[in-house]
């Protein structure tokens, strides 16, 4: 809309700041239904995580409105009388876009756009919106591209098929295109480039993976819902500097540093892209070679915000996406964070109701010697034990096992220290030619059995 017609129309004037910066902030109508959750309470708590949204997406949600129904209406989703009550709202509060907490279907989104004579945006667009902003890596602008343009594709309109070379028949034939089918040509063209993109870009992955395999060192991932505090996290532990915003999805490449345990030994932190209710599908298959490596770390530090009023669903919510990614089998270990802004009396509970779980808080560090000694306990306890032989002229080698894993039995006899030591796949290969020909051979026929099912 023009300054023009916001002036015809006795829109707001803008505050003494947006002029300052030149930026206009829409104003947004926020619409949600019990259809999705099936409980008020739910439904409440998706339209305050939408207004989150919409706030990171550059708008401010002025007005909400939630719909008790049971079903979704296939043609304006709420109802042509709520829609008709919403569109007088919309007049009557100067909104420039209505958002949906759910994702609309195509048809939907046409009919209310004419209902509303105002944008519609549904959660999923919202969200691809947020993950377009963000974006820095050449890696993550494409994944992005590619997951909007899907969404846009089916959603694309047009004049109709009066004109259309499609259809066939006597009478059906047209002078040519319609510009609707120029569009659906040229996205999809768009589309099958960026897929193409993304394969060679899965590919270097792939090698970047292979090479992260061979290495000794075990590899940990943050993951989490958006904002859980993964990125304060990471910068208190290795001071990775990475930007922290109190934003939803402030955080979409992966970062990762060197983290040295409390007992020394080295291990690989990585931060992830934050996960939310309903992700879009789009997103999920744009990023999955981003995703896919979360399935392939040692441990998962699953972050989990305290002070939220529904904790466990957030959990719920990101156990979900690791489904779909193929991750529900690391070994994970939950991580109570911004213990500092949460009841003390809740943050207790979740401590004993979630066994094993840690508290810390992040911002201001406190618990966070106690997780690095969590972290430590668990990928120890992940460990195999091995039994290395080393000649008593490679002290070095001797020094390189205690560091890298945990000496529980040390015996000299005739042939060099004889070495007992609970230590990781990737460090213990760095040692073979150590290992006690015993040990070897029950590893290879350890491997052989896992290679044949």
């Amino acid at each position: 809309m023009s300054d023009r017609e916001r002036e015809a129309r006795g829109q707001r004037r803008l505050t003494a700041t947006e002029v300052d910066l030149g930026v206009v902030r829409q104003r947004a109508l926020l619409v949600g239904t019990t259809a999705v959750s099936g409980s008020v309470e739910e439904a409440e708590a998706s339209l305050d995580e939408l207004a989150l949204l919409t706030d990171t997406a550059g708008a401010d949600p002025v007005h909400r409105e939630l719909q008790r129904r049971d079903t979704r209406d296939p043609a304006t989703y709420i109802g042509r009388g709520k829609a008709a009550e919403i569109a007088e709202m919309a007049e009557t509060l100067d909104i420039d876009v209505v958002v949906f907490d759910d994702e609309l279907t195509p048809a939907q989104q046409r009919n209310l756009e004419a209902l509303f004579h105002r944008d519609v945006v549904d959660r999923a667009a919202l969200i691809l919106d947020i993950f377009a902003q963000h974006a820095t890596s050449g890696e993550g602008m494409v994944q992005v591209e590619l997951a909007q343009l899907r969404y846009r594709l089916p959603r694309l309109r047009g004049r109709g098929v009066q004109l259309s070379q499609q259809g066939g028949g006597i009478g059906t034939r047209g002078p040519g295109e319609t510009q609707l089918e120029v569009d659906r040509r040229r996205l999809q063209r768009r589309i099958q480039k960026l897929e193409r993109d993304l394969i060679s870009l899965a590919a270097n992955r792939t090698v970047q993976r292979k090479s992260r395999r061979r290495s000794p060192l075990a590899r940990v991932a943050l993951v989490g819902y958006t904002n859980a505090g993964k990125s304060t996290l990471l910068n208190r532990l290795t001071h990775a500097g990475v930007l922290v915003e109190d934003r939803l999805f402030s955080t979409l490449d992966p970062t990762t540093r060197r983290l040295a345990l409390p007992g020394g030994e080295p291990v690989l932190l990585s931060d992830t892209v934050g996960f939310v209710q309903r992700l879009p599908h789009q997103l999920v298959e744009a990023f999955r070679s981003t995703l896919e490596e979360v399935a392939e770390v040692d441990l998962l530090v699953h972050v989990v915000d305290a002070s939220h009023p529904e904790p466990d669903s957030l959990i719920a919510a990101v156990h979900r996406v690791l489904d779909e990614i193929g991750a529900h089998d690391v070994p994970e270990l939950l991580v109570w964070n911004k213990a500092d802004i949460a009841a003390p009396d809740t943050v207790e509970r979740l401590r004993v109701t979630h066994a094993g779980s840690v508290v810390v808080s992040a911002a201001k560090g406190t618990g966070i010697e106690a997780l690095l000694e969590r972290i430590a306990d668990r990928l120890r306890a992940q460990a195999r034990v091995v039994e290395f032989v080393v000649p008593y002229d490679r002290g070095d080698v001797l020094a390189a096992l205690h560091r890298e894993g945990e000496v529980l039995v040390e015996v000299h006899d005739d042939l060099g220290t004889r070495a007992q030591v609970r230590i990781p796949d990737a460090a213990r290969n760095r040692f073979a030619e150590f290992i006690s020909p015993t040990d070897a051979s029950l590893t290879r026929d350890s491997s052989r059995r896992a290679a044949h099912g």
